[in-house]
C-alpha cells in the first residue's frame, strides 16, 4: 500500500470529563496519524471513549492533555474562530442521530450546510448526491415521511455536500436495520473512493470491512495489534 500524506495527528491525548469533585477520564493518552484518503475504523465496546477520540479529532473538543493538529495546524493554536472555520471548511459530520430539521424537505436540508453563494451550483449538487444515494423519490419529502435509513442517508448527503476532506461519523449506523446500514457504508466508501478520508467509531464488525485499518478501543486506550 502507498505512503499516505499525513492529516490528521494526536499526539498523547486526553480527554477528562469533570462534574464537581469527580473525574472521568474519557481519553488517556492517544497517539494516532491518519493519512488523506484512509478509512480509518476505531471499534470498541459503548462506553470506551471511541465517541470522544472523533470529537476530539474533528476539532469538536479540545483534549485535557496533548496535541492535534489537522495538516500541522494545532488545534489550539487556531483558536475558536479558527476552529470553527476549519470544521465548516474542511470537514463532514455523521451523527447516530440524524438531526434532520422536521420542517424542512430533504432536500432542503442538505442545502442547509451549503455558504449562501453556491446558489444553483450547491443546489445541483444536492440534488445530484440524494440521487446517488437512492434517494431520488425523496427530494420534497419530509423527515416524518422518510424511513430510518432514508434519514440517515439524507444526513449523509448533507456532511457530502461540501466536498470534506475528512467525514467523521459517529456510529452512523446504531439504530439501522441491515441493509440500510450497508447502504449508508457503502456511501463512505465510495467518497473515500473519490478521494476524501473517513474515521468512523463503531461496535458493529460489519461496518469495517471496507476499512483500511481497524483500531481497538477499550477503556479510553487505543489497543496496539
Amino acid at each position: 500500500m502507498r505512503a499516505l500524506e499525513r492529516l490528521l495527528e494526536a499526539r498523547e491525548v486526553s480527554l477528562v470529563y469533570r462534574s464537581g469533585r469527580a473525574e472521568v477520564s474519557a481519553v488517556r493518552g492517544v497517539s494516532l496519524e491518519i493519512g488523506a484518503g484512509e478509512f480509518c475504523a476505531v471499534m470498541g465496546p459503548s462506553g470506551n471513549g471511541k465517541s470522544s477520540l472523533l470529537y476530539l479529532l474533528s476539532g469538536l473538543k479540545l483534549p485535557t492533555a496533548g496535541s492535534i493538529s489537522y495538516r500541522g495546524r494545532d488545534y489550539r493554536q487556531l483558536g475558536a474562530r479558527g476552529l470553527a472555520e476549519l470544521r465548516r471548511r474542511h470537514f463532514g459530520f455523521i451523527f447516530q442521530q440524524h438531526f434532520l430539521i422536521s420542517y424542512l424537505t430533504a432536500l432542503e436540508n442538505v442545502l442547509v450546510a451549503l455558504p449562501p453563494g453556491d446558489g444553483r451550483a450547491g443546489r445541483r449538487r444536492a440534488g445530484e448526491l440524494l440521487e446517488r444515494l437512492g434517494l431520488g423519490h425523496c427530494l420534497h419529502r419530509f423527515p416524518h415521511q422518510l424511513s430510518g435509513g432514508e434519514r440517515q442517508r439524507v444526513a449523509l448527503a448533507r456532511a457530502l455536500v461540501t466536498r470534506p476532506e475528512v467525514v467523521f461519523a459517529d456510529e452512523p449506523t446504531a439504530s439501522l436495520d441491515r441493509a440500510s446500514a450497508a447502504e449508508v457504508v457503502r456511501a463512505l466508501e465510495e467518497y473515500r473512493g473519490d478521494g476524501g478520508t473517513v474515521v468512523l467509531v463503531t461496535h458493529d464488525p460489519a461496518v469495517v470491512k471496507g476499512a483500511d485499518r481497524v483500531l481497538t478501543m477499550v477503556d479510553g486506550q487505543l489497543l496496539r495489534g
